[in-house]
């Protein structure tokens, strides 16, 4: 009876985890009949209601949670280990899917995996990019790229990039006629670039750090951005005081374009990681991806693959 459920309920997860039948239907290559029908014949043989659905959604069950949550993992963890099984006797093959922020995409991630594509045909990369804090289990990533402390502890971690120092800046037009802000007192008085955070929609509050002791300073001023080259272009631009990884505005400081303040106040942050749940690491065609992106020491950090550096966002809260 279990078994021949299986692929019943692999139509459920479909269903469930995309909390569409639609969506479901596009992923799977079916009609949206066809997976109605199947799933009222899995919910007539357990005989529990699996999926609410109405006019605006489709919901698991509790009895549908408790399939998604505890059968879903098992089924997953099945498919990784047939994977590595075919990875024995063929050449890597599969989907890869990479969730990251769209710049370390263009100018991390894809530098570095594309020298790799030609050399595995059958060996293909799906790249995602968003700003919230993804759960790739539940959304069917093989790797995430977050930064080093928000990286979950049950997860395997590469680093991908060394930490970050950050830095305080604003073009030099900004400065005519008005001093430098020495303090973050002095920092309330200016008009600071805010970042709209993606997962909580609030004002991230710049972190800074002095001698040791961290402080949280939200500041204000009259643009607020969502990704950091915005906040870049708006800092050149002579509007506002940015918080930025240094590596962005290295370039930009040391041609006059921007000036660094309050470099004693500028903390480092975590560099990037690669993460994934520990039950792929078997699969060689992961395994081929990781070892392309992952750090590979001085001279090959944030960037340098594309000969450039990544403009990256601070931490995503």
């Amino acid at each position: 009876m279990a078994r021949d459920n299986i692929n019943d309920i692999l139509v459920f997860l479909a269903v469930a985890r995309e909390r569409s039948f639609t969506r479901a239907a596009g992923k799977l290559g079916m009609t949206q009949s066809a997976l109605s029908h199947i799933i009222r014949g899995l919910e007539e043989r357990l005989g529990v209601r699996l999926l609410t659905r109405t006019t605006r959604s489709v919901s698991p069950t509790e009895a549908g949670e408790r399939l998604l949550q505890n059968v879903g993992p098992r089924l997953d963890e099945i498919d990784a280990e047939i994977a590595a099984v075919s990875d024995l006797g063929a050449k890597p093959a599969g989907t890869i899917r990479i969730t990251a922020i769209d710049h370390v995409i263009d100018t991390l991630l894809w530098p570095r995996l594309a020298p790799l594509l030609p050399l595995y045909p059958d060996l293909h990369v799906e790249l995602s990019s968003d700003y919230r804090l993804v759960d790739i289990a539940a959304e069917r990533f093989d790797i995430g790229v977050r930064y080093g402390d928000q990286v979950e502890k049950d997860m395997i971690a590469v680093r991908l990039t060394r930490d970050m120092p950050m830095s305080i800046v604003a073009a030099p037009g900004y400065f005519a006629g008005r001093p430098a802000p020495a303090t973050p007192q002095d920092l309330m008085k200016h008009n600071c670039i805010a970042l709209r955070l993606a997962s909580s929609g609030g004002l991230y509050a710049w972190e800074l750090e002095h001698e040791g002791r961290p402080l949280e300073l939200r500041v204000r001023g009259q643009v607020v951005c969502n990704t950091a080259p915005h906040i870049l272009r708006v800092a050149l631009s002579g509007c506002g005081i940015g918080f930025l990884p240094e590596e962005m505005t290295a370039p930009h400081v040391a041609q006059g374009r921007l000036v660094s303040v309050m470099r004693d106040w500028c903390p480092r942050f975590p560099g990037l990681f690669a993460y994934y749940p520990s039950r792929r690491q078997s699969s060689r065609a992961l395994g081929l991806v990781i070892e392309a992106i992952r750090y590979k020491g001085e001279g090959t950090g944030a960037g340098s693959a594309a000969g450039g550096t990544v403009p990256m966002a601070p931490p995503i809260k």
